[in-house]
């Protein structure tokens, strides 16, 4: 019996991980995604661009959840006189996540 307890624990534990890496890819492309926009939004081309983008996904490092990239990204809107809302981002990294989810997976 120990060693069914055993397996079923270790399984488990594989599938958590499993949860926690899919998740961190899903929001990680998420962000990507949202990066593109803001440089469709900002009219960045070629490297800026890309720098840009890579910029939005660290921006997700700093603390868990979404308030670090959404404080960061309202910053870079207001230092280039963006007229992007906080809603208006919120809202496009909701929409963004299920196409990220759906591109992952």
């Amino acid at each position: 019996m120990s060693d069914t307890l055993k397996d079923k624990e270790r399984g488990e534990e594989f599938r958590f991980g499993m949860s926690q890496e899919l998740q961190f890819k899903i929001e990680a492309r998420r962000n990507r995604l949202l990066g593109e926009w803001l440089v469709s939004k900002f009219g960045l081309a070629n490297d800026d661009a890309a720098a840009y983008v890579k910029k939005v996904i660290a921006y997700d490092l700093e603390e868990p959840g979404i308030e670090d990239v959404v404080r960061n990204v309202m910053k870079d809107i207001k230092e280039r006189g963006g007229l992007i809302s906080e809603e208006e981002v919120r809202s496009e990294m909701s929409r963004l996540y299920e196409v990220a989810s759906d591109q992952v997976k």
